[in-house]
């Protein structure tokens, strides 16, 4: 009797912290899903090891559910964890399982800690841990674990924006052997590193500012067919 008392409060346990987590969630994905499009001009600083990589600037669009796309006119390394990635997985509330943790203080705004597992294996996101403010529903720090680029640890910042959970910048922390860069970039990475007979630093940083938002502009279709 006793064991199944036990089993019984850790099932209700359990259950009070996964509704916990599913509603802070539900309402970050509640407060994204107002945004039908948005058109923005991106400024991205790459701090990749022994490679110099210049700043570069780009303009991106958005569409629901999952139209993306990057125009720019040199090198953008630009993670899709931070935009369209995380935003999509978690639309989908079948698709994994959220468990609530610890309280934490993330750049003066005190944030719940929601881990969520997916549930099959055909997902390309193994594990993310999410930071969540939950008085405006946003995101402020992400770590998001992919078959194809490893572990990226994200921290957002949010300005005039912030109503609809669109950040106004993200600092992306990657792992440099593990993460997809651009065939020029990771050859050059590849040369330095034979030249110099030293193997380089495993993480990187790429800062990307985000300015001139266009929101519910009512982007068309025909945006997302054109080469450029």
């Amino acid at each position: 009797m006793k064991k199944f008392l036990t089993l019984l409060i850790i099932a209700i346990q359990f259950g009070v912290i996964a509704q916990e987590a599913n509603d802070i969630l539900s309402k970050v994905v509640t407060k994204l899903n107002t945004v039908n499009d948005y058109t923005v001009t991106a400024s991205v600083k790459a701090n990749i090891p022994m490679i110099k990589i210049l700043p570069s600037k780009a303009t991106i669009y958005f569409k629901q559910k999952d139209k993306f796309k990057v125009v720019s006119k040199g090198i953008v390394i630009l993670p899709k964890q931070g935009f369209t990635e995380i935003n999509g997985f978690l639309a989908n509330k079948k698709s994994y399982l959220a468990v609530a943790g610890d309280t934490t203080k993330i750049g003066g705004v005190m944030t719940k800690l929601i881990t969520v597992i997916p549930n099959g294996e055909s997902n390309e996101i193994i594990l993310a841990k999410l930071w969540i403010d939950p008085k405006r529903s946003v995101i402020m720090k992400s770590q998001i674990t992919t078959k194809s680029n490893g572990s990226v640890t994200t921290s957002y910042s949010y300005g005039d924006n912030v109503n609809y959970g669109l950040p106004s910048e993200l600092v992306f922390e990657i792992d440099v052997k593990a993460f997809k860069l651009p065939k020029s970039v990771a050859a050059d990475i590849n040369k330095s590193t034979t030249e110099k007979k030293t193997k380089p630093n495993k993480k990187g940083e790429i800062t990307i500012t985000l300015t001139d938002y266009k929101v519910n502009a009512g982007l068309s279709d025909a945006i997302f067919t054109k080469k450029k």
